[in-house]
């Protein structure tokens, strides 16, 4: 810890010598200076290089710290799927969720927007979908991440993204298409064709019969559905075990950025 001048010897007296002081901590947190000289064994004065000592455990806390830090602002950093969301956008949490979703709109359209953190074209085309939201009010906007709901989509055939489907009242799905920006006018011609003044005689239907079949068919989703004709449902669930045993479609991530929109489609591809 100090550069000693005359040899091996004096260094251990240097540390003998020195007298330790009660309550003092082995790692001080301020620096220490050592004398510039001390006694050896035969009672010359021995010469020591003045030098400062700074504990190493305070360095490895204050690194810790900073990585603290960091962590706590990078988790601060908003998504770009969260950025931006309205009060009728709605993050979809599971099966349930989205046909509970449906069914509970009543007679309001409702949009449901697929998309994927990978997807260039979904993240060029979110904040416009966030746009439209603000200007319709009374559209409920179902967000469905592809990520975090893989086998929910894959019962739903949802083979490219971004992808959207409407629904209205008792006429159920109206529409489903995938757009970019650059064929945003699909989105704008759906909003205005089925965002009308009407009234469905009926509640709402939401999800359509084989794909509720299909959800509750799926053994990686806590989705339970009784239809009418219970022999329809056991024929469908022996189809979708037959489905269910290859493996499920991956959408391979877009590396370069969206300049081309209608190549930003995502598609699948069988592992």
């Amino acid at each position: 810890m100090a550069d000693v001048v005359v040899g091996q010897t004096q260094l251990l007296v240097s540390f003998m010598c020195e007298p330790v002081c009660a309550g003092a901590s082995i790692f001080p947190s301020k620096k220490v200076r050592f004398p510039s000289s001390i006694c050896n064994f035969f009672g010359s004065r021995a010469g020591l290089k003045t030098t400062t000592m700074a504990s190493t455990l305070p360095q490895a806390h204050a690194h810790a710290h900073a990585q603290m830090d960091m962590n706590l602002h990078l988790g601060k950093i908003r998504k770009w799927w969260d950025k931006g969301l309205q009060t009728n956008m709605k993050v979809i949490t599971s099966a349930e969720d989205l046909a509970d979703s449906l069914l509970n709109a009543g007679d309001k359209l409702v949009v449901v927007d697929f998309f994927s953190p990978g997807c260039g074209g979904c993240k060029a085309l979110h904040p416009k979908i966030c746009q439209f939201a603000e200007a319709n009010p009374t559209v409920s906007f179902l967000q469905v991440n592809y990520e975090d709901h893989k086998s929910m989509c894959y019962s739903l055939n949802v083979h490219v993204l971004p992808f959207f489907r409407f629904y209205r009242g008792a006429h159920g799905r109206m529409c489903s298409f995938s757009c970019t920006n650059a064929t945003i006018k699909k989105f704008k011609d759906a909003m205005a064709k089925h965002n009308t003044d009407r009234c469905s005689l009926g509640p709402a239907k939401g999800l359509e019969e084989k794909e509720l079949l299909a959800l509750s068919a799926n053994k990686d989703l806590n989705f339970t559905y009784i239809p009418n004709n219970p022999l329809d449902k056991e024929h469908h669930q022996q189809e979708q075990q037959q489905l269910h045993s290859l493996p499920y479609p991956s959408f391979p991530l877009q590396t370069s950025p969206p300049t081309n929109e209608p190549k930003s489609y995502f598609t699948t591809s069988w592992r």
